[in-house]
C-alpha cells in the first residue's frame, strides 16, 4: 500500500539510476529541444495574449513538474499552440491582451484547469477524457488551426492594428500602410519559407533556432525597429517569482470554470495522443491517470509562476525521441537552456521581429490542418462526420468562445451515441448453408421451423432496447399465429439492466398468454447472473435455456412437428 502511494505521488523516486551513456543521450536531446523551445515559448505566449517572457516561465518549472510527476518520461510539457489559442479565446472578452488583468485571469485559468486534471487523475477518472471523441477532436483542431493561422497573418505582414477596410483602401491607393510594412512582410515571409525548407530537407535540424538567430542579427544590423518594424522589445530578465494568484471577482471566477474544464479535456486529449505515440515507439506502458496528475500539477506550477496553461507538445516530444532521449533527464537539460535564456539572453531576444514569431506559429500550425479527415469520416460513419463538421462550424462561429464548439461536439456525439444504441439491430435468423444462423431477410432463408421464431439482438438489453425487442417479437407473433415457440439467441447481448429484465419477463408472460413459449440460448455470464438474481432463470425454466445456439437448434428442430428435414442440410 505504501509503495503504491509513493509510486503514485512520488513517481520520480522510482526512476532508474542513469548511466553515463544515457545522460549523454539525454543531454543532446534536451539541448536540441531546449534550443527550439526558447523561440517557440515566446511565440506561443504572444498567441495566448500574454507578455512574451511568460512563455519562458511556462517552459521552466511546469516542464520539470510535468516530467517528475507524469507517466510518459519523454513527453515535452510546455506552451503549445492549441492551449494558447484556448487561453486567448477564453479571455478575449474579459480583459485586454497582455494587461495585468489578462495575466491575472490566465493565471487563474491555469490553476483551475490544472486542478480539474489533478482531481480527475487522483480519482482515477482518466477515461473522462474519452468524452471528447475523435470526430470532436478532428473538428475542433481543424477549426482552431484556421483561427490560429488567420489570427497571425496581420503580424506576419505587419498590418496589426489595421481593419480589413483600411487594408483594402491602402491596397488600392486610397490609404496608407504603416511604416515598415515591407520590412515586416519580408522578414515574415522569409522566415516562413525557411521554416518550411528546414522541415522538409532537415527535419531534425533546429531550424527555428537558426532562423531566430538569423532574424535577430538581421534586425539589429539593418535597424529594423527604427524603420517601423515591430520587435519583441524589452523583457525583464531573471527567474519567475512564485506567488499567490492575484485577486479577481467572483463573476470572473465563474466565467473561467467552463473554459478551464474544456481546456483541461482538450489539452489532455492532445497530450494523450503524444503519450500513445511515444509508448508505441518505445514499447513502454503509460498510465493515463498518472499523466493527468503530472499535467495538472504542471498547469498549477505554471499559474504559480505567473504564466498560462501548458500541455504536452507533440512536435517537441517527437524531436526529443528522434534526438535519442532515453529518460526524463532530457527535460532537465532542455529547461537548463530556458534558464540560461532567462538569465542572460533576453537582451538579445529584444531584436526578434514579431513577424518572425508569427511565422513560427503559422508554419507548425499547418501540420494540424487535415481537412481530408471529413471525407474519411463520411466513408466510415456519416454520423461521426456530421459531429466533426458541426464541431468545426460551431468553433468557428463562436469565436472567441471556442469552448462552445467542444460543448456542441460532445453534445452531438452523445446524442448520436444514444440514437445508435436506441436503434439496435434485431433480426429473425435462419440456418445458412454454411451452418451458421444468419439474417433471414438478407439471405432469403427459410424459418428454422414452422412454429419457431428465432431472434437475435446485437445490443445490450436495457432501458433503450427492451421495449423494441418486445415489440419486434409481438409484431411477428401477431402476423404469424402459427408461432408457438420463440428462441432468443442471446450471444449478442452483452449487458442487461432492470428494464431489460422486466421487458424479458413481460415478453415471457405475453407469449404464455398466446400459448407460446420463450427459449434462450448462448446467454453470457454477466447476463446470466442478473437473470438468476432476478429469478427469471427459474421462471423461464432451465429446460428452456441452452448453452449454445447449436444445442438449442438441434433440440428445438428435433421436437418440431412442422420441420421438413433436408438431406443436404447440416447444423453448424
Amino acid at each position: 500500500m505504501r509503495t503504491g502511494f509513493l509510486s503514485r505521488w512520488l513517481p520520480f523516486a522510482y526512476w532508474p539510476r542513469p548511466s553515463m551513456d544515457m545522460l549523454m543521450r539525454d543531454a543532446w536531446a534536451g539541448l536540441s529541444v531546449g534550443l527550439v523551445l526558447i523561440p517557440q515559448a515566446i511565440a506561443y505566449a504572444t498567441l495566448a495574449g500574454m507578455p512574451p517572457q511568460t512563455g519562458l516561465y511556462a517552459a521552466l518549472l511546469p516542464a520539470i513538474v510535468g516530467a517528475l510527476w507524469g507517466s510518459s518520461q519523454l513527453l515535452a510539457v510546455g506552451p503549445v499552440a492549441l492551449t494558447s489559442l484556448l487561453v486567448f479565446g477564453s479571455l478575449s472578452s474579459m480583459a485586454t491582451p497582455a494587461s495585468p488583468q489578462w495575466v491575472a485571469l490566465a493565471v487563474w485559468l491555469a490553476l483551475y484547469s490544472g486542478l480539474f486534471q489533478l482531481l480527475l487523475g487522483a480519482c482515477r477518472l482518466g477515461r473522462v477524457a474519452d468524452l471528447v471523441s475523435q470526430p470532436v477532436v478532428h473538428g475542433f483542431i481543424n477549426a482552431a488551426a484556421l483561427i490560429i493561422i488567420f489570427s497571425q497573418l496581420p503580424d506576419l505582414f505587419g498590418v496589426r492594428g489595421m481593419s480589413s477596410s483600411e487594408i483594402v483602401m491602402a491596397a488600392i491607393g486610397k490609404g496608407e500602410f504603416p511604416a515598415g510594412i515591407l520590412a515586416s512582410a519580408g522578414f515574415g515571409i522569409a522566415a516562413a519559407f525557411l521554416l518550411v525548407l528546414f522541415r522538409r530537407l532537415l527535419p531534425r535540424f533546429p531550424g527555428i533556432l537558426f532562423i531566430s538567430g538569423l532574424a535577430i542579427f538581421a534586425s539589429w544590423w539593418i535597424g529594423y525597429e527604427h524603420v517601423g518594424g515591430k520587435v519583441v522589445g524589452y523583457l525583464p530578465s531573471g527567474l519567475p517569482a512564485l506567488a499567490l494568484p492575484p485577486a479577481i471577482t467572483l463573476e470572473q471566477h465563474q466565467a473561467l470554470w467552463p473554459a478551464a474544464f474544456i481546456l483541461a479535456l482538450i489539452s489532455f486529449t492532445e497530450a494523450m495522443s503524444s503519450c500513445r505515440t511515444l509508448a508505441r515507439r518505445q514499447q513502454t506502458p503509460w498510465d493515463e491517470n498518472q499523466e493527468l496528475i503530472g499535467q495538472g500539477l504542471a498547469k498549477i506550477a505554471s499559474g504559480l509562476s505567473g504564466a498560462f496553461p501548458v500541455s504536452g507538445s507533440f512536435s517537441r516530444s517527437a524531436l526529443n525521441l528522434y534526438a535519442g532521449a532515453a529518460s526524463a533527464w532530457s527535460t532537465l537539460f532542455s529547461t537548463a537552456c530556458v534558464l540560461v535564456s532567462l538569465l542572460f539572453l533576453l537582451d538579445v531576444i529584444y531584436f526578434l521581429p514579431r513577424s518572425v514569431l508569427a511565422a513560427m506559429i503559422i508554419v507548425p500550425t499547418f501540420s494540424l490542418l487535415d481537412l481530408n479527415v471529413f471525407k474519411r469520416l463520411f466513408a466510415i460513419s456519416r454520423d461521426d462526420a456530421i459531429v466533426a463538421i458541426m464541431t468545426f462550424a460551431v468553433t468557428l462561429l463562436s469565436m472567441p468562445y471556442l469552448y462552445w464548439g467542444v460543448f456542441a461536439g460532445i453534445g452531438l456525439a452523445m446524442a448520436s451515441f444514444l440514437y445508435r444504441r436506441s436503434h439496435p439491430r434485431i433480426i429473425e435468423v435462419g440456418l445458412h448453408q454454411d451452418g451458421t444462423l444468419r439474417d433471414r431477410q438478407r439471405f432469403g432463408l427459410s424459418p428454422l421451423a414452422e412454429d419457431l421464431l428465432a431472434v437475435r439482438m446485437d445490443s445490450a438489453l436495457n432501458f433503450l432496447t427492451g421495449n423494441l425487442l418486445e415489440r419486434f417479437v409481438s409484431s411477428r407473433c401477431t402476423f404469424d399465429s402459427d408461432i408457438k415457440r420463440v428462441l432468443l439467441c442471446a450471444s449478442g447481448v452483452n449487458d442487461i439492466d432492470a428494464t431489460g429484465v422486466e421487458a424479458l419477463d413481460a415478453l415471457r408472460t405475453t407469449l404464455e398468454g398466446r400459448g407460446a413459449k420463450l427459449y434462450l440460448s448462448a446467454v453470457k455470464k454477466q447476463v446470466w447472473d442478473v437473470l438468476e438474481s432476478a429469478g427469471l432463470i427459474k421462471a423461464i425454466g432451465p429446460e428452456c435455456i441452452f448453452s449454445t445456439d447449436r444445442e438449442a437448434l438441434v433440440e428445438l428442430r428435433a421436437n418440431s412437428s412442422g420441420l421438413k428435414p433436408s438431406g443436404s442440410e447440416k447444423v453448424f
